[in-house]
């Protein structure tokens, strides 16, 4: 019997070992495509708001709604192909996914019509 409870407590160990490993393993790829996925779309944006200073001014809001659309990405896609395998992965709803889509293309456009208001 003892011999049994030791196991089944080195069981449980090593799955709380395995739980942290993957958790850990899955913020490293959360970072990873953040810095990669961000940085490219951040190149494009910055690109297309070289047009006039104005717009260069307010290039923050188109590198928020890049960080609004990776983390619409991740909800929805990414998150169910990672190492994480925990409760409480679910999809974003789909009124919240259009809803942040929405908004992160209004923060996209919102320079140029400030560049054109205040220009």
């Amino acid at each position: 019997m003892f011999y049994v409870k030791s196991n089944r407590r080195a069981i449980l160990l090593n799955k709380r070992g395995l739980t942290k490993m993957r958790t850990t393993l899955e913020l490293l790829r959360i970072v990873v495509i953040i810095g990669l996925l961000g940085t490219l779309g951040w190149i494009v944006i910055e690109n297309i708001y070289k047009i006039n200073k104005i717009t260069q001014n307010y290039s923050w809001l188109g590198a928020l709604a890049i960080l609004i659309l990776l983390f619409v990405l991740y909800r929805n896609k990414l998150q169910f192909s990672g190492w994480y395998k925990g409760k409480g992965r679910k999809k974003l709803s789909k009124k919240v996914s259009v809803t942040l889509i929405s908004l992160s293309v209004v923060l996209i456009i919102t320079p140029f019509i400030l560049s054109s208001l205040l220009g």
